[in-house]
């Protein structure tokens, strides 16, 4: 029956202390990542960790996931396990015999964090259009050309074995391999 605890932000230059300050746990597991997936490595490390009995306490829902679905999936795996999920700021206790109210206020508050998620997406978007009409904003350099890319492929590599030999993405690949 351990009290296990999950505590992320965003950035690695971003501080952890205001998250479930002063409370004592068995096991901490901090990501310091975006919460848009749950492919986080502390969270999937966590998620490894806990046994039925446990409790998994997090400062609020939005530092478990940003989208709703991901939420309502995590919460109740979790819960149909005996793993209890408690959100401190939210003062929401998840045990799997939770009651309608809380699956609604579960389901409202998630809705909240996915949409919080949406507009920093989109006023990111805004800037970034913004700063590029200025000409302040020129994207990423490259780390390797779009011929180098096409002359490996060309050779004979399959798109991932390109991207693995390059250490640049599929993605990366698939967009210099369009035609243009």
């Amino acid at each position: 029956m351990a009290q296990v605890a999950y505590i992320r932000v965003s950035s690695v230059d971003q501080n952890t202390a205001r998250q479930l300050d002063g409370l004592q746990f068995d096991k901490v597991f901090t990501d310091k990542v975006s919460g848009a997936t749950t492919d986080r490595p502390q969270l999937q490390a966590m998620l490894g960790y806990v046994r039925e009995g446990d409790t998994i306490n997090v400062h609020s829902i939005d530092r478990l996931a940003r989208s709703l679905a991901d939420l309502l999936g995590m919460v109740e795996s979790l819960t149909a396990k005996g793993i209890a999920v408690r959100f401190h700021k939210e003062q929401l206790h998840f045990t799997g015999e939770a009651s309608p109210m809380q699956k609604l206020m579960l389901s409202m508050m998630g809705s909240f964090a996915e949409f919080e998620r949406s507009m920093i997406k989109e006023r990111q978007a805004e800037g970034i259009a913004g700063a590029k009409a200025r000409g302040v904003y020129k994207g990423r350099t490259k780390t390797i050309d779009d011929d180098s890319i096409r002359a490996e492929v060309t050779a004979g590599l399959s798109f991932r074995k390109t991207a693995e030999k390059l250490g640049v993405s599929l993605s990366t690949v698939q967009r210099a391999m369009r035609p243009a």
